[in-house]
C-alpha cells in the first residue's frame, strides 16, 4: 500500500505540471508562534521547522494591503550605486517593518582594480519612479534561477495597491540629429555587449566602469577595451571621454556609456551636438508598478516552479502574496549559530506555501538576510533575526512597510 501511494503522489504531481517533492518532503510542519501587532494591518511572528539540512527558525511580517493606512515601498540608500543596513534604511523612512531586497554587485574579485558598485541586479521602482533596469542574465549575482525566469522578474505593488509578480523591461532610445540608437541599459552595473546605457543622477557617485566588464553570458569575462562616455546636459553633449568615469551626475544631465558597437556609435558625437535620451520600464503585462524589486519567482498559483534547487541550503529571504494580492508575507530566516543551515530554494517555496502565500519571490540571502520591526513610539528599528555574518550587512535595497498615522 505504501508503494502504491508513493507512485500515486508522484503521478499526480507530474500530471499537474508541478515539481515532484523529492528532497522537499523533509520540511516538517511549521510551528508558529503567537502573532504580535506592529500596527494596524501589520503583524510579526516567529516560526520554526526542520529542513533537510537541519532545524530552521524564521521571522515573518504579514501585511494587509486592504487597510488603507498600510503601504509598502522600496527602501534604498538614496543612490542606485550604494549600500546601507536594513535597520538604517527603515529608520530613514520611518518604516514599521522591512526586509532586505535584491541580489547586488557585492564584489569584483574577477576584475581586479574595478570598483564594486553595490547596485542591484534587477529593476527597481520606488514611489512610482523608475530607478534602474535589469542587467543581462549572465551578469547576475545569486543562486541559479529556475528555467524560464529572467533578471527582469520583479515583485511589487501596482498603482491599484494590489501586489503581484511580473516583469519590467527597458524601452528607450538615444536620438541625435543624424540617427536614433537603441538604449540597452539604465543605471545598471552591467551593459549588454555592443550596448549603450544611460546613467542618471539617481545612480550616485559610484564608478561606471563596471558597466563595461563581463559579457552577456559570462560575468567574469574581461572588461571591454573599446568604450566611450559622453555627458549630455539639457539636450547637448558637453563632454566626452574614452573611459567611463565616476562622480555625481548633475541635475539636468545624463551620462551615456557605450561598449563595442555602442562605443563606436557614441564616438561619432561631438561637444555641442543635440542628443535626446528617453527611457522607461515597461511592464510585461498590465498595470504600472508603484513599487518593484528584483529577485526571482519560486511559487506561482500555489505550485513551486519546476527546476528549483533541491540541494543547497542557505539562510534566505522571501516575499509572498495571497488574497489576490491584498496580503503580503515578508520572511527572513535566522542566521544564528543553531540555524545557519537554512533551507533549499525548493524548501523555501514549500514553506511560503504553508504560511499562506499563493505566489512567492526569492530575495537575496546569506549574510544579507535581515528582518526588522519598529514598534509604536520607538525611533529605531529592531533587528529580529540573527544575520549569519554576525552583524547587519549593508545591502542595495529592501522592502519597507509603512503605516500612515
Amino acid at each position: 500500500m505504501r508503494a502504491v501511494l508513493t507512485v500515486l503522489v508522484a503521478w499526480v504531481s507530474l500530471v499537474g505540471g508541478g515539481t515532484a517533492w523529492a528532497g522537499v518532503e523533509e520540511v516538517s510542519a511549521l510551528r508558529l508562534e503567537a502573532p504580535s501587532a506592529i500596527g494596524p494591518g501589520v503583524t510579526y511572528r516567529g516560526f520554526s521547522l526542520n529542513g533537510s539540512h537541519g532545524p530552521a527558525y524564521g521571522h515573518l511580517l504579514t501585511v494587509d494591503l486592504r487597510n488603507r493606512r498600510v503601504s509598502v515601498d522600496l527602501l534604498y540608500p538614496g543612490a542606485v550605486g550604494g549600500r546601507e543596513r536594513v535597520s538604517r534604511l527603515a529608520d530613514q523612512r520611518s518604516a514599521v517593518g522591512a526586509v532586505n531586497g535584491d541580489f547586488f554587485n557585492i564584489a569584483e574579485a574577477q576584475h581586479p582594480g574595478v570598483e564594486a558598485t553595490g547596485a542591484p541586479v534587477g529593476p527597481a521602482v520606488a514611489g512610482g519612479r523608475s530607478l534602474k533596469a535589469a542587467v543581462p542574465d549572465g551578469q547576475r549575482f545569486g543562486p541559479a534561477m529556475p528555467p524560464g525566469v529572467s533578471t527582469e522578474d520583479v515583485f511589487g505593488v501596482g498603482t491599484n495597491r494590489v501586489a503581484r509578480m511580473g516583469r519590467l523591461g527597458l524601452e528607450g532610445s538615444v536620438r541625435t540629429e543624424y540617427d536614433e540608437l537603441p538604449l540597452s541599459g539604465f543605471n545598471q552595473y552591467a551593459l549588454p555587449v555592443d550596448g549603450i546605457g544611460v546613467f542618471t543622477p539617481a545612480w550616485g557617485r559610484t564608478s561606471r566602469l563596471r558597466a563595461t566588464c563581463g559579457t552577456d553570458t559570462e560575468r567574469g569575462a574581461p572588461c571591454s577595451d573599446e568604450t566611450f562616455e559622453l555627458t549630455v546636459r539639457r539636450g547637448r553633449v558637453v563632454s566626452v571621454a574614452e573611459k567611463p568615469g565616476r562622480g555625481a551626475i548633475a541635475d539636468g544631465s545624463v551620462v551615456l556609456v557605450g561598449r563595442e558597437e555602442g562605443a563606436r556609435e557614441l564616438r561619432k558625437l561631438e561637444v555641442g551636438d543635440r542628443v535626446t535620451v528617453e527611457q522607461r520600464l515597461r511592464p510585461r503585462g498590465s498595470g504600472a508598478f508603484r513599487f518593484a524589486i528584483g529577485g526571482f519567482p519560486i511559487l506561482r498559483g500555489g505550485r513551486p516552479l519546476v527546476g528549483l534547487d533541491l540541494a543547497t541550503a542557505a539562510v534566505r529571504t522571501a516575499a509572498g502574496l495571497a488574497d489576490r494580492g491584498r496580503r503580503l508575507y515578508l520572511l527572513a530566516l535566522d542566521g544564528g549559530r543553531a540555524y545557519r543551515s537554512g533551507l533549499t530554494v525548493a524548501e523555501l517555496a514549500r514553506t511560503m506555501r504553508k504560511l499562506g502565500a499563493v505566489d512567492a519571490f526569492n530575495l537575496d540571502g546569506g549574510g544579507s538576510s535581515t528582518l526588522v520591526t519598529r514598534g509604536g513610539g520607538s525611533t529605531h528599528a529592531t533587528v529580529r533575526n540573527h544575520p549569519s555574518g554576525g552583524a547587519e550587512r549593508p545591502v542595495a535595497n529592501g522592502i519597507g512597510v509603512f503605516i500612515r498615522r
